[in-house]
């Protein structure tokens, strides 16, 4: 197997590695090709590099188990740095150029809707790693992804404020892809949830303060907790202006926030902010009886010994999208890859990091809103609530 990483804007081949070869002249033709362009560096390299590193370990751990259908996996990745412009021509290079027989790619939900229009068209099964039910609703004939979707995340959220008795909120979102579909998503579902977003703020692309809007939240008539859309270093941003204001009401966000580097940069903001998330990042919290406690404890343990950081949700969105990837080439004991879309199109009750995917021909994701915990920050740390 050959795990090609190339830099955004370069064609030339960083790095190369050949990892438990089969003896015998093993050609290149006879690789399972993965292809894959992440944010490895860039403002979203908090979900780029984990989903490397993920990949990067498990090609090697499978190859060196004998490969799949007795080939053995050569992944070729590029670092878009998070920019749709870039992943465009990473899409058509992967398909065209280095023809993989698979793309599991898209940290971002901008840069997976950006190459979407070249999937269909190629005809080639895409997992996705971006956050947003938009990618896959309405279905796209050869698209899939494994996190969770926007909209399974604000039901969690609603069903939350409920039961501590909220019914007015706050909304605060940035002004990624992400961002505007939670939005939506949070304004969509308000009135079916008993719900009133009694304030509706948003704040621009690498803004750096955004007390102004929290501020106009805290005063609206009603208000009784402010939920926060977005990812990245906004999310520390949004929880330190909030401890700032000294704001009394109930503060959530989404799974685009379960990271430790959330709570780090938020400077102590983040204690008691509440958010959906896998049960991977509360695993050694999970009784023994839960089903995805072995795969979760088994993930974390050779994530945190081979990469020295600790776990996070978007790491465990590669490791899902490789083993659905794995399982679909196998049952379909070929890459033909009409024949890999119809047995992912066949995943059932398949346990994963994320949750437990079943997925069909109108549902391309596969987990429901029992596939979340909520968790609360405690201490510096997750704490599961239920």
């Amino acid at each position: 197997m050959k795990s090609l990483f190339k830099k955004a804007g370069l064609t030339a081949l960083v790095a190369v590695s050949a990892i438990g070869l089969a003896t015998g002249s093993a050609k290149a033709e006879e690789t399972i090709k993965i292809g894959s362009f992440l944010a490895v560096t860039g403002g979203a390299s908090f979900l780029g590099d984990p989903e490397k590193k993920t990949l990067d370990m498990y090609v090697e751990k499978i190859n060196s188990e004998g490969g799949v259908l007795g080939r053995k996996l050569e992944l070729i990745v590029y670092d878009s740095g998070g920019d749709p412009k870039k992943a465009v021509p990473f899409a058509k290079r992967l398909i065209s150029d280095d023809k993989v027989d698979i793309l599991l790619a898209g940290s971002t939900t901008g840069a997976t809707m950006a190459v979407i229009p070249i999937v269909e068209k190629a005809g080639i099964p895409f997992i996705s790693f971006g956050g947003a039910g938009v990618i896959i609703n309405p279905v796209k004939k050869w698209v899939f992804k494994t996190p969770h979707t926007d909209t399974l995340a604000v039901q969690k959220i609603y069903n939350d404020m409920k039961s501590r008795g909220i019914s007015k909120i706050g909304l605060l979102s940035g002004s990624g892809g992400f961002d505007k579909s939670c939005r939506k998503n949070v304004l969509d579902l308000a009135d079916g949830a008993g719900m009133g977003v009694v304030a509706d703020e948003t704040h621009g692309k690498g803004d750096t303060d955004m007390t102004a809007q929290i501020t106009k939240i805290k005063n609206s008539a009603g208000v009784q907790a402010m939920l926060y859309c977005g990812f990245g270093g906004a999310t520390s941003i949004v929880a330190k202006n909030f401890k700032q204001l000294g704001v009394d009401i109930p503060h959530y966000q989404t799974h685009g926030s379960a990271s430790k580097s959330f709570i780090k940069n938020a400077d102590g903001g983040a204690e008691g902010v509440r958010l959906p998330a896998a049960a991977l990042v509360v695993v050694d919290a999970l009784p023994d009886s839960h089903p995805q406690k072995k795969v979760a404890s088994a993930y974390k343990k050779m994530y945190e010994a081979k990469t020295g950081s600790e776990i996070s949700s978007f790491g465990g969105h590669a490791y899902d999208g490789l083993m659905l990837a794995v399982e679909a080439i196998t049952r379909a004991g070929t890459t033909d890859k009409a024949a890999v879309l119809a047995e992912l199109e066949k995943t059932n009750n398949f346990i994963g990091v994320d949750g437990i995917y079943t997925m069909s021909p109108t549902d391309h994701l596969g987990l429901d809103e029992a596939s979340f915990v909520m968790v609360e920050v405690k201490d510096g740390d997750w704490k599961m609530l239920k």
